[in-house]
């Protein structure tokens, strides 16, 4: 069956129906915009339901809620990803965004003075675009890992879901941050374990608690000098821990080892020489940014794959913002409760940029025609 091209037009359009694109619809809510939010996923949320089983959030729920909407559980309680995920879908319920799921964008483009955006047979352009899609877009693992012995099980933490998934004998947790230290701990309880990486630190925020958050909100940020320091380390080493403590790594029956740093007759090697006797490996490097589909200038990225700009506004791109990356702004820029903040900077940059125009959305049926529905 032959599609036709369907166009439409929008004064924002926002990509990405996760935590970030959620906030970002918010606040242009609030300036009475005209916008959609695009997701990829066919629920909202399914990015979430997506990760290991028994995943937590690494933020208590007095720090996991979107501007306007608290999460319904007590202050000290860590979210289940499912419990984050129906918090989510019940949040663009609440403030009736313009959602459109199952909509991957495919290429943004730029054409006379307007951005193009190209999902299968949807043809959008907008006056404003924010890309809200995060960088962990490729798993992130080292070329030497195709060395390894191939009766030796290899997982990235994006297809981790279990130990089930694993053979008998020790596992190696390559990788020292947040995801690597919650895995290396679940697997702790019925197999030997190995914590391989660099101490990525703690964020104790247990401690003073509406303080310390504002410290780390405004303290560590760009244009700070501690801040600018740890965003290096953030991007070039992991994220701090923030729900688990080194200790409680330790006392669970982890295994700290140096970085893994080859591969030597099949096995993973150590930095300090040492072969670990494991049957398993789980790479927890994270993941490479994949901003292949945007085809604009190339002075939008850096060499590193990442979007040159300042709190999320694109400079050389005028109209053209990000929202949900690592240290964005600050070290609680990629999490659910600091990620209102930056929305509310970006949204508020579009609505000075250009005069507003009146917000379509509210109650009608978005993009897709009943034939592409079919």
């Amino acid at each position: 069956m032959t599609h036709q091209t369907s166009e439409h037009y929008f004064d924002t359009v926002v990509i990405g129906g996760g935590q970030a694109g959620l906030a970002v619809g918010y606040h242009l809510a609030r300036h009475d915009r005209d916008f959609v939010i695009l997701d990829a996923e066919s629920r909202i949320g399914d990015a979430w339901r997506s990760r290991w089983d028994s995943l937590r959030l690494f933020t208590p729920a007095r720090y996991s809620s979107l501007p306007g909407m608290s999460f319904p559980a007590k202050g000290c309680y860590f979210p289940t990803k499912d419990e984050m995920a129906d918090y989510l879908e019940a949040y663009a319920a609440r403030f009736d965004l313009p959602l459109q799921p199952g909509m991957r964008v495919e290429a943004l483009t730029r054409e006379e003075g307007r951005y193009l955006l190209t999902s299968g047979n949807d043809r959008l352009e907008a006056d404003n675009v924010v890309v809200t899609t995060g960088a962990f877009q490729n798993p992130k693992v080292p070329t030497f890992a195709s060395e390894l012995d191939p009766e030796i099980v290899q997982l990235h933490s994006s297809e981790y879901r279990n130990p089930d998934q694993l053979q008998e004998g020790g596992v190696l947790v390559v990788g020292a941050g947040n995801s690597g230290a919650e895995i290396a701990v679940e697997q702790a309880a019925s197999r030997r374990a190995y914590l391989s990486g660099r101490d990525t630190g703690r964020v104790p925020l247990n401690i003073g608690r509406s303080v310390f958050w504002w410290l780390l909100n405004n303290v560590l940020t760009v244009d700070t000098r501690p801040g600018r320091k740890m965003r290096k380390g953030a991007l070039a080493h992991g994220a701090p821990l923030i729900r688990l403590r080194p200790e409680d790594v330790i006392a669970a029956g982890v295994e700290r080892v140096p970085r893994t740093m080859g591969v030597k007759d099949g096995k993973p090697v150590l930095e300090d020489g040492r072969i670990p006797d494991v049957s398993n490996v789980i790479w927890c490097r994270g993941f490479t940014p994949d901003f292949r589909w945007i085809e604009l200038p190339v002075f939008v990225f850096g060499e590193d794959g990442y979007p040159i700009h300042y709190r999320g506004v694109v400079e050389g791109e005028p109209g053209l913002y990000f929202v949900g990356l690592l240290f964005l702004y600050s070290l609680t820029s990629s999490l659910i409760g600091g990620v209102g903040r930056d929305a509310e900077y970006v949204s508020g940059h579009i609505a000075a940029r250009s005069p507003s125009r009146p917000a379509r959305w509210r109650g009608v049926e978005l993009l897709m025609n009943a034939e592409q529905k079919a």
